[in-house]
């Protein structure tokens, strides 16, 4: 069995975020989600990946996000089992960063 994979509420991210620490957020929803509404992450979508995550440094902490928390759990866990050590799943997603941190981000 694994080890479960870390959760970060938004409200954790932002006063991390806002305090200088340097994570990775990565953002793995698909493109047109990504034109609707963005938090700064990188955009890898879930199903690109398997074949994409050698793109991400395997020494930085890495954020993950999606719109609701799902994917982004899914993601972690792959990257997990790839041998990521510093890996965590932004817990509520970007629907949790509009509600609890910036309004004007559109919800869909």
């Amino acid at each position: 069995m694994s080890n479960p994979i870390p959760q970060i509420s938004v409200t954790e991210l932002k006063r991390r975020i806002d305090a200088g620490d340097k994570l990775f957020l990565l953002d793995v929803r698909e493109p047109f989600e990504y034109k609707i509404a963005q938090i700064g992450g990188v955009l890898i979508p879930l199903d690109e990946l398997p074949r994409r995550y050698t793109e991400i440094d395997r020494e930085q902490e890495i954020v993950i996000h999606c719109r609701s928390g799902v994917r982004s759990q899914r993601a972690a866990e792959f990257l997990s089992q790839c041998g990521y050590a510093r890996v965590a799943n932004l817990s509520g997603g970007i629907l949790a960063w509009a509600d609890q941190i910036d309004p004007t981000i559109q919800k869909y």
